[in-house]
C-alpha cells in the first residue's frame, strides 16, 4: 500500500463554515508501529482510541500508575483541525488531577485563573459572585477555574506522557474495523505505511460524539437535539474587558439573545451569540457580519483581530450504558451536554480519572475485575446528572412560548430586585466533581461520607514541611489510603499493620492537634481542613481512593473497615 492511501483527517465537529487567521498546532511525527507486516497479532492489555483531552488522561495517568497501553489517534496533533479552541473552562477537581499528573504548573502558567462571574439582562446586572468566598472551592490548593484552550492542555499531556514512559502514542493510526469475544478484542488499524491488526484485553473509546466503535456495536442511547443555533467568536481585543466571567441572559447588542464573554490564554477571548433558531450557519460565521455583532457589542472603534469564529448548535446524548463487553466508554463517546457550565470536556478528564486506577490496579493483579463494573454504576450517574442539568440551562435560554417563557420573564424581574432569586437566573450551574450515591464500590454506611471527592487541601507532613492531599495520593503509587484520625490503641495498630501488609492499601495517622503520633507513619492537619475534606466530624478513618473520592468512612477500625476494603477492590 502506498503513502498516499492513508486520508488525512479532515475537519471534525460539523464546522463547516469556519473564518479567521486559526490555531497554530503542533505536529506529531508518523512512527511505523511493530506490527506492520506481522502475521500473528500482539496482545496488548490497554488499546485507547482518540487523543483529545479524554483519551490523554487517561494514557497520562496510566503512565503515572507504570500501566503499559498504547494510544491510537487518526490525527497527527491535538485540538480539531482547522476548528476552534474547543473546550476552555477547567473546573477545580480537573486542576486537582492534572496537578496529581504533573501538568498544572504547566495549566496555570499559561492559562487564565477566574473567580467572578457577573450575569446580565439588557443593561442591568442581575447578580454577580465569586467562587474564591465560597466555602466549596476556597481550601484546595487549585483555583475555582482557569481558562485555556483545550490543545493546550492536550499538548501538555502530550509531553508528560513522553516523560513517564509506559504508554505509547501512535499518530495517524486510524482503527478501521473491530470484534471482540470473550476472551479479548481485535482492532484493524489502518495507517499511511499501511494496515495491521492487534488484540487487547481491554479497549477504551474516547473518539468523540462521533464514536465509530459506539455505531459498531449498536449501543443504545438517548438523543435530544434542540433548534438552537450559536456562533463563536475567538478574539483579540485592542481594548481588554475585565477578567471575569460574563453572561447576558438578554443583550441588547444581541437581539436580546444571550451572550458569553470568557478570557483565555494568549490574550484571546471566547464570545458566545446566541443565534435565531432559524439562523444559516454560512451567513451568522462570515467575517463582516462578525465583525459587526462585535462591533455592536465593543464599540465600533475597538480594533479586533478574528482568531477563528464557527456555528454551532447544541445537543445531548448519553448511552444507557458505559461498558460493553471489553469497550469502556468515555468523554463524548459516552454523553454529549450542551457547554453550559463547563460539564463537556471536565467530565471526560474525571471519566479517565475514575477508570485509570482500576485498569491499573487489575492489570496489577491487585484488585479483582469486577471493580472495573464499577466504572459504569459512578460515571453513568455523572453523565446523567450533567445532561439533565445541562438541559435545565438550555431550556432558560431558549425557552419554548408560554409557561418556560413566562416563568424566564418572572426569573429575570425578581432578580434585579430580590437576592432570593438569583438562584432561578440558570446560566450555566458551574461544574463541581460529581457525587456517587450508587456505586457497588462504596460503603454507604449511615453517616458515611462514602462517594464525595476529597479537595486537594493543604496539611504538613511529620516534619512538618507543606503538602497536599495529592501529594499523598502520588505516595500511595495507586493503592488505596486510610486515613486514622484521632489517637490509635494498640488493637488498631495491629489490625492497620495486618491490613497493610495483606492489601494494596496505605495507612497514615493524623493526629489530633499536638497529640502525639502512635504510627510512624503520621501527618499534621493543623487547620483541620484535610478532616474537613474527608467529611469527618471527630475521630474516625477515612478511605481515600486513588482517584481522590471516598470509598467509605467509619468511626472505629473494626469488620466494617475490612468490608469497605474488600468492596473498594471489587472483592464484594
Amino acid at each position: 500500500m502506498n503513502d498516499n492511501s492513508y486520508k488525512q483527517t479532515a475537519h471534525t465537529n460539523n464546522y463547516e463554515f469556519t473564518q479567521g487567521s486559526g490555531y497554530q498546532l503542533p505536529e506529531y511525527p508518523f512512527v511505523p508501529p511493530p506490527e506492520l507486516g506481522e502475521t500473528t497479532p500482539r496482545r496488548h492489555p490497554i488499546v485507547i482510541v482518540g487523543g483529545g483531552i479524554t483519551g490523554l488522561t487517561l494514557a497520562c495517568s496510566l503512565a503515572k500508575l507504570g500501566t503499559p497501553a498504547i494510544l491510537l489517534d487518526e490525527d497527527n496533533t491535538v485540538g480539531v483541525k482547522g476548528a476552534s479552541s474547543r473546550g476552555i473552562c477547567y473546573t477545580q477537581k480537573s486542576l486537582e488531577i492534572f496537578q496529581r499528573l504533573g501538568i498544572y504548573d504547566r495549566i496555570a502558567a499559561k492559562g487564565i485563573q477566574w473567580s467572578v462571574g457577573r450575569t446580565f439582562a439588557g443593561e442591568d446586572e442581575v447578580y454577580s459572585f465569586d467562587l474564591r468566598q465560597q466555602g466549596g472551592y476556597n481550601l484546595s490548593q487549585q483555583p475555582p477555574f482557569i481558562n485555556i484552550q483545550q490543545f493546550y492542555i492536550e499538548g501538555f499531556l502530550v509531553e508528560r506522557i513522553a516523560e513517564l514512559g509506559h504508554v505509547e502514542l501512535r499518530w495517524q493510526n486510524r482503527l478501521t474495523d473491530f470484534e471482540q469475544n470473550a476472551d479479548f478484542a481485535t482492532l484493524t488499524v489502518e495507517t499511511p505505511a499501511g494496515p495491521y491488526t492487534i488484540e487487547a484485553d481491554h479497549v477504551i473509546d474516547a473518539t468523540g460524539s462521533h464514536s465509530p466503535l459506539r455505531q459498531w456495536l449498536q449501543v443504545p442511547f438517548t438523543s435530544k437535539r434542540g433548534d438552537d443555533r450559536w456562533c463563536i467568536a475567538d478574539v483579540r481585543f485592542t481594548k481588554r474587558p475585565p477578567i471575569e466571567r460574563h453572561t447576558w441572559v438578554e443583550a441588547p447588542f444581541n437581539e436580546n439573545r444571550a451572550v458569553w464573554q470568557h478570557l483565555m490564554a494568549d490574550d484571546v477571548w471566547r464570545i458566545d451569540y446566541q443565534m435565531a433558531p432559524d439562523s444559516d450557519p454560512a451567513y451568522v460565521s462570515r467575517e463582516d457580519v462578525v465583525r459587526e455583532r462585535l462591533a455592536r457589542q465593543f464599540g465600533p472603534d475597538t480594533e479586533v483581530e478574528i482568531v477563528w469564529v464557527g456555528p454551532y448548535a447544541y445537543r445531548s446524548e448519553c448511552v444507557h450504558r458505559m461498558r460493553e463487553g471489553r469497550v469502556f466508554f468515555m468523554g463524548d463517546s459516552a454523553k454529549v451536554v450542551s457547554p453550559f457550565g463547563a460539564r463537556g470536556g471536565n467530565t471526560g478528564v474525571a471519566d479517565a480519572d475514575n477508570l485509570a486506577w482500576k485498569l491499573a490496579a487489575v492489570w496489577r493483579g491487585r484488585a479483582h475485575p469486577a471493580l472495573l463494573e464499577s466504572y459504569g454504576d459512578e460515571r453513568l450517574e455523572a453523565a446523567q446528572q450533567n445532561v439533565l442539568v445541562t438541559n435545565r440551562t438550555a431550556r432558560f435560554l431558549r425557552p419554548a412560548d408560554g409557561v418556560e417563557r413566562l416563568f424566564r420573564h418572572a426569573a429575570i424581574g425578581l432578580a434585579k430586585k430580590h437576592p432570593f432569586a438569583r438562584t432561578l437566573m440558570n446560566t450555566g450551574r458551574m461544574a463541581v466533581a460529581n457525587p456517587y450515591s450508587r456505586s457497588r464500590a462504596c460503603s454507604y454506611a449511615e453517616g458515611s461520607a462514602a462517594g464525595q471527592s476529597v479537595q486537594n487541601v493543604a496539611l504538613r507532613w511529620a516534619n512538618g514541611s507543606a503538602g497536599c492531599v495529592n501529594d499523598l495520593l502520588n505516595w500511595a503509587g495507586g493503592d488505596l489510603l486510610l486515613l486514622a484520625f484521632g489517637p490509635l490503641g494498640r488493637a488498631d495498630l495491629q489490625r492497620l499493620k495486618t491490613l497493610t501488609a495483606g492489601a494494596p492499601l496505605r495507612a497514615v495517622q493524623v493526629p489530633a492537634g499536638r497529640d502525639r503520633a502512635q504510627a510512624t507513619e503520621h501527618l499534621h492537619d493543623p487547620e483541620g481542613h484535610l478532616r474537613s475534606a474527608c467529611q469527618l466530624a471527630g475521630p474516625g478513618w477515612a478511605l481515600v481512593r486513588p482517584d481522590g473520592y471516598l470509598a467509605a468512612t467509619g468511626d472505629h477500625i473494626d469488620g466494617r473497615l475490612v468490608a469497605a476494603l474488600e468492596r473498594s477492590l471489587g472483592l464484594r
